[in-house]
């Protein structure tokens, strides 16, 4: 139906959610709900069950852009993932992303076939499809409320939930050729899981060394084409990886850590680029699985979603988290906030369409009963974090997350501006201290790079030709400065906002 309607309409449609998404997530933020939440419900409003009246029920399309979105998603989450951060986390989320996932998938698909009285190919479908942590969830709700949690916890959990996906994809594509291929036996598959996991693995920390050389050594002509480079090769690593038989999802991850940890150019652009991205990728997907649930399929198989949300909830992933991490001394209540930071997201919507596409039986009951799992365990547990946090004791009382770094703010709501000035030979400033400079009250000298070493200035430096010195200064100010220290007027361009004389100097 989508694809019959005007291009004009589909794309004012899409901007309308777009930006009701984005204005939703700013009110979630306040009520303490979820955003991820919210584009689902948004989703559903939209969709031929509710008052949008949209009919979507193209899966592989679904499927799809679940799959690339989740894939920036993901790199987003390996870029800002500190290696120094996480080590000593790392053999604790390494056993949780593989063995926790199929402890979690064999409980629950153990209790839909003696409860729900599915079959046990399907109750193992069920269980692997909602078996990992969603890394969408986890990053949104982490990074965005205002809770810290002690410890290693944030970092143990961001890991965990960016690196488990691909136990979970490995399981659910699985279970779904037992069910559909009859000459698919489990030997096949666990070589295929070895092979997944290493052409992954591989591929991800070769192609992240690739983009550290590749952004460090183009030289692009203009510093907009390197967000398009880093676009390009999410996609190029998630496609290279699927061809040749590896995870993709495992591959951008590790990619993304890759090169998160080591210099590269731009990298706050850069950054900044990605973040906004896995925030859009994460509105579009939410979105479209919103549209794709048909709410009043929910109402027939609430009392199995709810069982099976609840013992997920309540057993099955503590037991897993306990029984995982027992090798580890870490406190119980450490271990309890872990397990209850066991988020279900978009992941297991886009797995549940795996079984769909394939034409597996019941394929559309599994994928009903995973979106009521997926809205309990957002509901419960996404809107409880804070409040289990400081029951478990387990919080850093009184300490958020600054909103702007402080340079931002000054450039962004003062009218101020950072600005990197480069002496030559016969700048004015050359051989002179900076006391001696008169330099306007309203600038300041914050740093020189001298000879590939940098150097925290005081009064009683002198400046030398071929300084790159960084300068914080008033709009009006930084064009005397500059006049000071070069002896000419800027003539190029530069960002200027006007000052705010009551939040500024």
């Amino acid at each position: 139906m989508i694809r019959t309607l005007p291009i004009e309409l589909i794309v004012l449609v899409g901007a309308l959610l777009l930006l009701l998404g984005v204005l939703a997530s700013r009110a979630s933020h306040r009520l303490g709900i979820p955003a991820l939440l919210v584009f689902l419900a948004i989703g559903m409003l939209a969709g031929s069950d509710g008052p949008g009246g949209i009919y979507f029920d193209d899966h592989w399309l679904a499927q799809f852009l679940g799959s690339v979105a989740l894939a920036y998603i993901l790199f987003a989450g390996g870029l800002d993932t500190s290696w120094g951060t996480v080590r000593p986390v790392w053999k604790q989320s390494a056993l949780l992303s593989t063995l926790g996932v199929v402890l979690t998938a064999v409980l629950v698909g153990a209790f839909a076939h003696l409860i729900l009285e599915f079959s046990l190919l399907h109750s193992l479908l069920l269980g692997a499809i909602v078996s990992s942590t969603d890394a969408a969830a986890v990053f949104s709700i982490l990074r965005s409320r205002e809770v810290r949690l002690r410890g290693n916890l944030e970092p143990l959990l961001e890991l965990e939930s960016g690196s488990n996906d691909p136990m979970a994809v490995f399981l659910t594509i699985g279970f779904t050729r037992l069910l559909s291929d009859s000459d698919a036996s489990l030997e096949t598959l666990l070589i295929q899981f070895v092979i997944q996991f290493v052409v992954g693995g591989l591929i991800g920390f070769g192609a992240g060394k690739l983009m550290v050389w590749l952004i460090n050594n183009l030289r692009l002509h203009a510093e907009g084409l390197y967000p398009v480079l880093s676009f390009a090769n999410v996609l190029l690593v998630f496609g290279v990886a699927g061809m040749l038989g590896g995870n993709g999802f495992l591959a951008v991850y590790l990619a993304g850590i890759t090169l998160g940890n080591h210099s590269f150019l731009h990298r706050r652009s850069l950054s900044r680029f990605h973040d906004g991205l896995a925030w859009l990728m994460q509105i579009v997907m939410f979105l479209v699985l919103g549209l794709l649930v048909f709410p009043s399929h929910l109402i027939a198989i609430a009392i199995p979603g709810i069982a099976v949300a609840m013992f997920l909830i309540v057993v099955a992933r503590p037991l897993s988290v306990m029984l995982t991490l027992l090798p580890f001394s870490m406190p119980i209540a450490e271990r309890a906030m872990v397990a209850w930071v066991g988020l279900r997201g978009a992941v297991p919507i886009v797995l549940a369409t795996f079984p769909l596409l394939a034409g597996v039986p019941h394929a559309q009951t599994l994928f009903d009963l995973v979106f009521f799992v997926v809205l309990t365990s957002v509901l419960i547990q996404g809107t409880t974090i804070p409040t289990v946090a400081r029951w478990l004791g387990v919080d850093v009382v009184g300490l958020i997350r600054a909103e702007t770094l402080i340079h931002e703010e000054f450039v962004d709501r003062c009218g101020g501006e950072l600005s990197e000035i480069t002496l030559d030979k016969d700048a004015p400033a050359v051989g002179r201290r900076i006391v001696e400079l008169d330099l306007p009250p309203e600038a300041l000298v914050v740093l020189i790079k001298r000879d590939g070493t940098f150097i925290i200035p005081r009064g009683s430096v002198a400046l030398e030709a071929g300084d790159r010195v960084l300068v914080a200064a008033e709009a009006e100010a930084l064009e005397k400065t500059r006049q000071i220290l070069q002896g000419t007027h800027f003539a190029g361009r530069r960002r200027t906002i006007p000052k705010n004389p009551n939040k500024c100097l």
